[in-house]
């Protein structure tokens, strides 16, 4: 019971996770999409693309059930995952996301939690694990990757939310004085040496 209990919840985080991801791009320009916002090179495209290739890897090769779509040897891997290349559309990049949801959610719905796996690119100990922990690993990367997603497309036109339907007008004035306010505290608590 509570197995099945743990694994709808976690699945279920999963899910919402990976649809805030995708709200991120809606609305873009194709440049707005793919083009590197930090220092690092990541970019909105770049993210979902990343967290397609992480799970088709966790939930594919883990359990022995490599995921149907064509993916590098992780031992091969070139960072190639974390950025969408000339060639790559949007729409082929999102689709390979969704292709890769069907996929592990086949492997998160058939398995019992207990699964055992092996994780070859973790260090020993650890990479005998089993279903539970990789599905916590997942919805740990996905979080993180939304959360990235949310700060950026906040940089870019100022939207932020998870989800279309908890989005607020953008009300300029009172965003800005609530911004002033922090600044205010941030300078008053370590004042700026001349």
């Amino acid at each position: 019971m509570i197995d099945e209990f743990a694994k709808d919840n976690l699945h279920g985080r999963l899910r919402r996770d990976r649809e805030a991801l995708l709200w991120k791009l809606d609305g873009l320009s194709e440049y707005d999409a793919r083009r590197p916002l930090t220092a690092t090179g990541t970019s909105l495209l770049g993210l979902v693309k990343h967290v397609a290739t992480v799970e088709a890897r966790y939930f594919g090769e883990v359990f022995d059930r490599p995921s149907p779509e064509p993916l590098p040897r992780w031992q091969d891997s070139d960072g190639g995952d974390l950025w969408a290349a000339e060639g790559e559309t949007r729409d082929q990049i999102i689709a390979f996301y969704r292709r890769t949801w069907e996929h592990s959610d086949a492997t998160i719905n058939e398995l019992p939690l207990d699964t055992p796996g092996h994780v070859p690119w973790w260090p020993e100990p650890f990479p005998h694990t089993n279903l539970f922990a990789v599905m916590v690993h997942v919805v740990g990367e996905s979080n993180r990757h939304a959360g990235h997603a949310d700060i950026l497309r906040e940089g870019l036109d100022g939207r932020t939310g998870m989800r279309p339907e908890h989005e607020k007008q953008i009300d300029e004035k009172a965003r800005a004085a609530y911004y002033a306010k922090i600044e205010q505290a941030a300078r008053s608590a370590a004042p700026i040496k001349a």
